[in-house]
């Protein structure tokens, strides 16, 4: 399977995605056309390619038109742009003299943005979430982009919505509603569909210490979008000793919609290797972003089947009613455990006890660990990281010759493998129709075997 590995051990902003895309192989000009398709004027794009201690990779910018056309006596709102394989050096000679406004923007000075913004007469108060919505909606942009932008857009409007208690519609984004954040966001999902969509893997997320001005003020490092992003989607984040911003809201929205799941590479055969650059010399580590194009070999590499890292918690019980355990189950459920079950066990001392069981996301560990040594007589739990395999499932809406019955369709390399009608919409048609539970199972059973029949 197609698979872009993203190595995020020095961050990652919208703008280091993108240039690390190119550096993969996206085309420049095609890429340049397809952000055309918004109808955004007031910027142009530059590529280059550069080192950062000693590694070549590409460096993404989006520079916003005023400062350049006031520089050039250009006409305003004219975009403007070279490819990174064309006079890339060229062009930074060219803009080095006013780099104070351009040089900072990779994005790990993101909070910078609201002021240059304000400097190139740009809408201080940024665009709200509606706003950028209808920009992208009226585009001619593919639906996939439409979708994956408006889906990171969301979920950072979502953040700032908590921060500032109120709707995500009515948030205005300051940082990532300029100019040059939207065709950061906008731009990285159109550089994933040109590399044909490939299913995105990252490694751990790491951010550096600090403090940093942005639009709220003074905070420490994360970010607070950026720290609210990560804590909706369960990716936990991890500090190193570098004092610099190193992931931004808009970089933790990008693994937040784009990536599937989080952990070391397995079963990666690398085919290309892009290196995205951001503007600082970090003090511990290169200002890099490494993604990884390649295929996953194994068993896995042969089907499209879905696929994510669970947490197993067990712990042995011989002291624990009825009562107590049920309780449990129900609780446990309810907060959001995928499930819970115990076994009957022989314990020492010829005791008869259980083994309670339960399955969460590896972010929930904690939370199910303190619930099981709180509600239960458990003095401990065990606890495990399991890979899982599983179909791609749906609800599907089947007509059968008594009615329609909604069911589970599990499909593997697009073929229908598993199959289970949903009980509550069975034993509604069979009291309806007077005919018994078992038989609507069957129907809906013969019906899923033809699947034109299946809306």
């Amino acid at each position: 399977m197609k698979t872009l590995y993203l190595d995020i051990f020095s961050g990652i902003s919208g703008d280091m995605f993108i240039g690390a895309m190119l550096d993969l192989g996206v085309d420049f000009h095609q890429f340049e056309h397809e952000l055309g398709k918004l109808k955004l004027d007031g910027y142009h794009l530059h590529a280059a390619r550069k080192q950062k201690a000693q590694i070549e990779g590409v460096k993404f910018d989006v520079h916003l038109a005023h400062a350049h056309d006031h520089e050039n006596g250009h006409s305003g709102g004219t975009k403007h742009s070279h490819s990174h394989d064309d006079h890339g050096h060229d062009h930074h000679h060219e803009h080095e003299e006013h780099s104070h406004e351009h040089g900072e923007h990779d994005h790990s000075h993101q909070h910078e943005e609201h002021h240059r913004a304000q400097e190139h007469g740009e809408h201080s108060h940024g665009r709200n979430f509606s706003e950028i919505k209808m920009l992208i909606a009226d585009s001619s942009l593919s639906l996939w982009v439409k979708e994956k932008s408006i889906a990171i857009f969301h979920c950072i409007a979502v953040a700032e919505g908590q921060i500032h208690g109120m709707p995500p519609e009515q948030v205005h984004f300051h940082e990532v509603g300029a100019v040059d954040s939207i065709v950061d966001i906008i731009g990285a999902c159109v550089a994933v569909e040109l590399l044909g969509k490939p299913k995105i893997l990252a490694g751990d997320v790491i951010e550096g210490t600090g403090w940093i001005n942005c639009a709220h003020g003074r905070f420490p490092i994360p970010a607070p979008a950026t720290l609210a992003i990560l804590g909706a989607r369960g990716i936990a984040l991890s500090q190193c000793d570098e004092p610099h911003e190193l992931v931004t809201p808009t970089g933790a929205a990008l693994l937040a919609e784009l990536v599937e799941s989080f952990g070391p590479m397995q079963n990666l055969i690398a085919s290309r290797i892009g290196f995205g650059l951001g503007t600082r010399d970090n003090h511990t580590r290169p200002n890099v972003l490494r993604a990884i194009l390649g295929e996953t070999s194994g068993a896995s590499a042969a089907h499209d089947w879905q696929t994510d890292s669970i947490a197993v918690l067990e712990t042995n019980l011989d002291d624990v009613t009825g009562e107590l355990l049920g309780h449990f189950v129900e609780k446990a459920l309810a907060e959001g455990a995928l499930e819970v079950f115990h076994t009957p066990i022989q314990m020492k001392k010829n005791r008869p006890g259980v083994l309670l069981t339960v399955l969460c996301a590896a972010s929930d560990a904690d939370k199910f660990s303190e619930m099981i040594l709180r509600e239960t007589s458990a003095f401990g739990v065990r606890r495990s990281i399991c890979d899982r395999r599983k179909l791609h499932r749906e609800l599907q809406t089947v007509k059968t010759s008594f009615g329609e019955v909604t069911g589970k369709i599990g499909k593997l390399n697009g073929k229908i493998v598993q199959f289970a009608p949903e009980f509550e919409s069975c034993k509604k048609l069979a009291e309806s129709q007077k005919v018994s539970l078992k038989t609507i199972c069957e129907a809906f059973a013969a019906a899923v075997g033809e699947s034109s029949k299946i809306k």
